[in-house]
């Protein structure tokens, strides 16, 4: 599957796909998938906006078997326009029943280089699972907070306000749905399913207008509403407000997360070309 905005240049994607293959063949390996994350995935971009391309890759069977395991990061050059890189498909279940909200936040991109449906309904199947609430809870919590603290004075960096209004709409969405473990990656879909009012959806559409044509590092105003969202989310999720329903045991959720492995090495790994 591939989905792709009209609004990516097409240059830019070339380049993504030329290096997203050459991994492909010079690491002897498979990417069932492949997003863009960041600014332009969470629906706020600027016009200067690098691109993040991120991916999981899954390498042939026989090569989870040896005794000296190989890196489960791959990296390519960073530079103004690019940042690309990937995680092993071992190093994201690992991630995935710690808690670790990176993970679930790439299955629920809308903008995809490259990917099999497939491998994405099995891992969103998985995190249903055996994602942890609560850690995500928790690590929306830091997140927000961290960047709440350091709006200074009337005029604020755009970037700080959109790093901290989304945190705090994941919370809202998350409390909402206490059942779902999952929430989209597009800031208006959060607070549109997250059931806010239309006074906040009014004045972040605003926003997001407004840092449309505001270079990345743009200043603007927060304004009062969009403030007391933030502000009351946050606390409202350190109260305990936002407690998740159960979730499998972690010894649960180790065993699942095993079987799934396996099972997805098998599938997508079987078709990559061995090195020597």
């Amino acid at each position: 599957m591939r989905t792709l905005p009209s609004a990516l240049d097409p240059a830019v994607v070339a380049s993504i796909d030329d290096r997203l293959e050459t991994l492909v063949v010079t690491e002897h390996l498979a990417i069932p998938w492949a997003v863009e994350s960041g600014s332009r995935a969470w629906g706020f971009p600027s016009p200067d906006s690098d691109y993040d391309c991120r991916f999981v890759y899954v390498r042939a069977p026989e090569d989870y078997l040896g005794p000296w395991p190989r890196r489960d990061v791959l990296e390519t050059p960073l530079d103004a326009v690019l940042d690309v890189n990937g995680w092993d498909l071992v190093k994201a279940v690992q991630l995935l029943v710690k808690g670790n909200a990176t993970i679930v936040e790439w299955l629920e991109s809308g903008i995809v280089y490259r990917g099999d449906e497939g491998f994405r309904d099995g891992l969103r199947a998985l995190a249903s699972d055996v994602v942890d609430r609560d850690a995500l809870v928790r690590h929306y919590v830091h997140l927000g907070r961290g960047q709440r603290e350091r709006w200074e004075g009337s005029e604020v960096s755009l970037k700080k306000v959109f790093y901290a209004l989304r945190p705090a709409a994941v919370l809202r969405w998350l409390r909402a749905h206490p059942d779902a473990s999952s929430p989209p990656l597009d800031l208006r879909t959060l607070l549109a399913q997250g059931e806010t009012s239309t006074a906040l959806q009014d004045a972040v559409g605003e926003l997001v207008a407004l840092k449309a044509v505001t270079r990345e590092m743009g200043t603007g105003a927060a304004g009062a509403v969009i403030g007391r969202f933030v502000t009351e989310e946050l606390e409202l999720a350190h109260d305990g407000s936002g407690s998740p329903g159960e979730r499998s045991s972690r010894a649960e959720a180790r065993e699942r997360a095993e079987d799934y492995f396996r099972a997805a090495v098998m599938t997508f790994g079987r078709g990559t070309v061995l090195a020597g």
